[in-house]
């Protein structure tokens, strides 16, 4: 019952690491918010089954998920990233003639 506590606890580290290394990138913002709306979403998701601080017996299990749900946060946002800058190198290629298609046939 607590896998929202992993996303919590990365939002936290991701933010003191950022203050602390002075990485003010658009992408560790984003990243953070990506990490704080998992969270935000398991506390919500507990708080309506009613199970906000309870711990389970299983709760190696369910700190296994709250990695899970990390990770899968984690990667959707490295999936943007990449796919952005791999957008913007096309576009920097297309204009200065490297990669650029053939419109003469």
């Amino acid at each position: 019952m607590v896998c929202y506590a992993v996303p919590l606890i990365a939002t936290v580290l991701l933010l003191a690491g950022r203050k602390a290394t002075g990485w003010q990138a658009a992408n560790g913002f984003w990243l953070n918010i990506m990490m704080m709306g998992g969270a935000v979403f398991g506390l919500i998701d507990h708080f309506w089954h009613g199970e906000i601080f309870l711990i389970s017996a299983g709760w190696m299990t369910d700190l296994a998920l709250g990695g899970f749900i990390t990770a899968g946060i984690t990667a959707c946002w490295g999936f943007v990233v990449l796919s952005s800058r791999l957008s913007q190198s096309s576009q920097i290629s297309g204009r200065i003639g490297i990669l650029k298609k053939d419109t003469h046939v």
